[in-house]
């Protein structure tokens, strides 16, 4: 794929994006397009941000330290979007603007510590298992609110909401049920006061659904292939 494909794209997801949320009365401009640069060279992600990507996010630790050696991420915020291990938050904390991806308070309390020692605070969001699947990580969405309640207590850390990958379906509005789960989950633990909390961000949405995720209420979309072309598996 040339960086022209790249820019188009771009500018396809964008238009989606807009045209998504104007029926669901909602300002574009309040839902940032995550670009996921998973295996994609540091070229082919400046040329990304270039197109007009709102945010960065990586996967893989090890893979996004390589690029941001090379400058890669240079004109936009980074968020880490995969999986994270506790052995690997040191590297994580600090670089990433937002780490999309707490599955359990083990791992929020390791980020806190390091963020503490490094003085500053690190923002987050909770992944939710909004499917129930075995095979993914995430909180349980009735866990949301003791996992809230815990992060009051580590003050180098801060809550900025939810996030979630729901089951693998053949049509985007198959998806819709979990979306809608999402957002009054989002908007109910809006509604609480909690120390170290700030409910601004709905991420959820991915190449094949981003545009009925916009409809329920997301405000981050993580597009990868629908940006940069099929990722080729080694």
């Amino acid at each position: 794929m040339t960086d022209s494909d790249i820019a188009r794209n771009v500018a396809h997801v964008k238009a989606e994006i807009a045209r998504a949320a104007a029926e669901a009365g909602r300002d574009p401009a309040e839902i940032r397009l995550v670009a996921a640069t998973k295996m994609n060279d540091a070229d082919r992600v400046r040329e990304a941000i270039r197109a007009g990507v709102d945010i960065c996010g990586e996967n893989r630790v090890q893979e996004m330290l390589e690029k941001n050696a090379l400058g890669a991420y240079e004109g936009a915020p980074l968020h880490f979007i995969g999986h994270l291990q506790k052995n690997k938050v040191r590297q994580v904390v600090g670089l990433c603007a937002l780490i999309h991806s707490v599955d359990s308070l083990s791992l929020l309390q390791e980020i806190s510590r390091v963020a503490e020692k490094r003085g500053l605070v690190q923002d987050v969001l909770l992944e939710v298992n909004v499917g129930a699947e075995e095979s993914k990580s995430g909180i349980s969405p009735e866990e949301v609110p003791d996992l809230l309640s815990e992060a009051a207590n580590l003050p180098a850390v801060r809550v900025r909401g939810l996030m979630a990958i729901p089951p693998i379906c053949e049509k985007p509005e198959e998806n819709r049920p979990f979306f809608l789960q999402m957002q009054k989950l989002f908007i109910d633990n809006s509604e609480k006061k909690y120390d170290n909390v700030r409910m601004d961000f709905l991420s959820m949405g991915m190449t094949g659904d981003y545009t009925e995720a916009v409809r329920c209420g997301a405000n981050l979309v993580r597009v990868g292939s629908g940006i940069f072309g099929p990722r080729h598996y080694t």
